[in-house]
C-alpha cells in the first residue's frame, strides 16, 4: 500500500481556547513536579512505546495526551506493511527522547478503536493532542516522511498547546537505581476538616478556598480533588434557577452552556446517568470550543462521581466513542 500523506496544517483548527490551556498548565504543572523532587517522573526509554486497548485508551491515550503528543500505531500482526513501520516508529519514538508517545493498537483485538478513528487500511497512523486527534499518513512511509510529520506534531504540540514532551531517565530500566520515595507532604487535617465544616456551612467559596490551598502543596491530594469538585459543583448550583436552566436545555439541546448547566443540576440531585448522557450527547452535537468546554465538564462530573464509579468506566466509553 502507498503512503497517503496527511497534512498538518489543520491542527490548530482542532484545538480550542481552553483545551489549550489546560494542556499548557498540567504541562507547566508536570515540570514543576519533576523539578521539585529532583526528577521524579520521568520515564525509562521503554516507557516511550506502549500498547493500547479499548479499556485503557481513556487513561492511557486521552488523558495522557495533555502531557505528549501521542501517536498512534493502528497494525495487525498479518500486515507486513506494519511490519515494516512499527520498528521504525519504535525506533524514533526513543530517538525523539520524550517528545511524543507511540501508542501500538492491534485493529484485531480492537475493532472498536478502529471504527472510531475510521481507519480504512493498515498500517495507518494518527495523533492525539490535548484529546484532539488528526490523522497523519497512512501506509509504511519513507523514514524521512515521517521524521518531517513527526517534527511538525511536536513542534506544533509545544508552540500552541506548551506540551514539551516527557522527561526521560536514560539509566532508569530494570535493574536501575531507583530514586528515593519523597518525604510525604502534609499532614492536612487541619485543612481538610476546614472544608468539610465550610460545605456543612454553606460557604462553599471557603470550601474551594480550603481545598485549593491543599492542592497548591500537594497537587495530587486525591481527598482535596474530589471535595474542590464536589465544593465547585455546589458553588455552580447555588445562584441557579432549575426551572429556567431545564427551561432553556429543552429549548436548545445544542448551546454548550445550557446544556452544561443543566447536567450540573442533574447531578446534584442524583440522576448521574442522566448527567453524563446529556453532555456526551451534546459533545457529539457540537464541535470547536463548545464541544471542549462540554468535554471538560464532563470530566469534571466525573471526579465528583469518583473513578471507581462503574458509571464513570460507562461514561468515559461513551466519550471515547463521541470524540472519533
Amino acid at each position: 500500500m502507498q503512503p497517503r500523506n496527511m497534512s498538518m496544517s489543520g491542527v490548530v483548527d482542532l484545538a480550542a481556547v481552553k483545551a489549550a490551556q489546560e494542556a499548557k498548565a498540567k504541562a507547566e504543572q508536570t515540570r514543576a513536579e519533576a523539578a521539585r523532587h529532583g526528577g521524579v517522573g520521568a520515564v525509562s526509554p521503554a516507557d516511550l512505546v506502549i500498547d493500547v486497548d479499548e479499556a485503557g485508551f481513556e487513561r492511557d491515550v486521552l488523558q495522557r495526551s495533555a502531557e505528549v503528543p501521542v501517536v498512534i500505531d493502528f497494525w495487525a500482526e498479518w500486515c507486513q506493511p506494519c511490519k515494516q513501520l512499527s520498528p521504525v516508529l519504535e525506533r524514533l519514538a526513543v530517538e525523539y527522547d520524550g517528545r511524543f508517545l507511540l501508542a501500538k493498537i492491534d485493529v484485531d483485538a480492537n475493532q472498536m478503536l478502529m471504527q472510531q478513528f475510521g481507519v480504512q487500511g493498515i498500517p495507518a497512523v494518527f495523533a492525539v493532542v490535548a484529546g484532539q486527534a488528526l490523522p497523519l499518513f497512512q501506509g509504511a512511509a519513507p523514514e524521512a516522511q515521517i521524521r518531517q510529520t513527526l517534527d511538525q506534531l511536536v513542534e506544533v504540540a509545544e508552540q500552541r498547546f506548551g506540551l514539551t514532551g516527557l522527561t526521560v531517565d536514560a539509566d532508569a530500566g530494570p535493574g536501575a537505581a531507583q530514586p528515593a520515595a519523597a518525604e510525604p507532604v502534609g499532614p492536612y487535617d487541619a485543612l481538610l476538616e476546614a472544608a468539610v465544616q465550610a460545605l456543612d456551612a454553606g460557604d462553599f467559596g471557603g470550601a474551594v478556598q480550603a481545598y485549593k490551598n491543599v492542592l497548591a502543596d500537594d497537587p495530587g491530594n486525591s481527598e482535596a480533588k474530589l471535595g474542590l469538585a464536589q465544593a465547585e459543583l455546589l458553588q455552580r448550583v447555588g445562584g441557579m434557577d432549575p426551572q429556567r436552566v431545564r427551561k432553556e436545555a429543552a429549548e436548545r439541546p445544542t448551546d454548550a452552556e445550557a446544556q452544561i448547566a443543566a447536567a450540573d443540576l442533574d447531578l446534584v440531585g442524583g440522576h448521574v446517568e442522566d448527567a453524563f448522557g446529556r453532555l456526551i450527547d451534546t459533545v457529539a452535537r457540537t464541535a470547536g470550543d463548545d464541544r471542549d468546554a462540554v468535554r471538560l465538564r464532563l470530566l469534571e462530573l466525573f471526579e465528583v462521581v469518583g473513578p471507581e464509579d462503574p458509571r464513570v468506566a460507562a461514561a468515559r466509553r461513551a466519550l471515547a466513542r463521541a470524540l472519533f
